[in-house]
């Protein structure tokens, strides 16, 4: 998600919104993705990722659901790096 602008960061709420990205600047597709962090503990079931997918009909962009396998992966990689943090001593963890 570092890569991709951000449109919208909820401290209090605890939610990350992306703008709209394409991958490829020549795809006919592009995500926005949404992160929910739902617990203070460092838990598989702490974080969901939601990616929107949208593809490019003609000249106007079409709604296409979700990619799950995606929003999967981007979790762990979030959770993974924060283990990798907690790992080096930069934060404090809660007990």
């Amino acid at each position: 998600m570092s890569t991709i602008p951000l449109d919208d960061v909820d401290t209090f709420g605890g939610t990350i919104v992306t703008e709209w990205y394409q991958l490829n600047k020549t795809s006919d597709e592009r995500i926005k993705m949404t992160a929910f962090v739902l617990d203070r503990e460092l838990r598989a079931d702490g974080i969901r990722v939601v990616v929107y997918v949208q593809k490019r009909i003609g000249n106007s962009w079409q709604n296409s659901g979700t990619d799950s396998e995606m929003g999967k992966q981007i979790e762990e990689l979030i959770l993974t790096r924060a283990r990798e943090i907690r790992a080096s001593g930069y934060i404090e963890t809660t007990n």
